[in-house]
């Protein structure tokens, strides 16, 4: 698709790291996309529905796609990702796991909720560089994502 619109992903993850990793490896893949980090599921819930810091819609667009790890504090991504799937207004919205857990229960329960795809966070820049790559292709390139609306 060469004019392709942008899209905007939020990445619910408290380790820094990652998330540098994360923006470095879409900075790397030349994925001109518009990422945003909260650090725990309750900054999720907020951003996504507007309150607090994250009130402004202007500053805090809706996501086209998030990347949820599940190991979080506070509200971890397990209860975040069931309060995304069974909330209307956001239930639309890609759930793509990026965590550390490769539980078999973590992966079935994953799906069973709701989420789009269950994918082993990588614990090396390349690694992340080339999942970030095969997500882009996926998410922007070959799946239509639901139209953008206001919430």
């Amino acid at each position: 698709m060469a004019d392709r619109e942008s899209i905007v992903i939020l990445m619910a993850d408290d380790d820094e790291e990652d998330c540098l990793f994360a923006k470095n490896a879409f900075a790397e893949n030349r994925l001109l996309n518009e990422i945003r980090f909260v650090k725990d599921g309750e900054e999720l819930m907020d951003y996504l529905h507007r309150r607090g810091k994250f009130a402004d819609a202007t500053a805090s667009p809706r996501p086209d796609l998030i990347l949820l790890d599940l190991n979080m504090p506070k509200l971890d991504g397990r209860a975040a990702l069931k309060k995304i799937k069974s909330d209307p207004k956001l239930r639309a919205i890609p759930v793509v796991i990026l965590t550390t857990s490769e539980e078999d229960e973590d992966i079935v329960r994953s799906y069973e909720t709701g989420a789009s795809s269950y994918i082993p966070k990588p614990v090396t820049f390349d690694g992340m560089v080339e999942i970030i790559k095969k997500i882009g292709f996926y998410w922007f390139d070959i799946v239509r994502l639901p139209p953008k609306y206001r919430s």
